[in-house]
């Protein structure tokens, strides 16, 4: 299953001058992992992003925002946002800080 390159280079900018950065591709896509973390990744042409429980129902609000489920059984804490609401880098940004 291949990923969106250009997304993915897009988050690497983003992310690359943090500490303790790392990328390792996982679930058929890329994950970006911050001190061995996963923090965001991309699977297909989706932004896979960690907002954390005390985030996750307010995300799942927000338009072109969608569960995460690889396996019928939603991660909480996890959301996939779709193109639409990571088109403008501003909004992904947004979603990867």
């Amino acid at each position: 299953m291949a990923f969106d390159e250009g997304l993915a280079q897009r988050v690497r900018e983003l992310l690359s001058e943090r500490p303790f950065y790392n990328e390792k591709k996982m679930f058929g896509g890329i994950g970006f992992l911050l001190k061995g973390n996963m923090a965001c990744g991309v699977i297909r042409d989706d932004l896979i992003v960690r907002v954390g429980a005390e985030n996750y129902t307010e995300a799942l609000l927000k338009p072109n925002v969608e569960l995460f489920d690889l396996t019928g059984r939603a991660m909480t804490g996890w959301v996939v946002v779709k193109e639409p609401g990571y088109r403008q880098d501003r909004d992904l940004e947004k979603w990867v800080k």
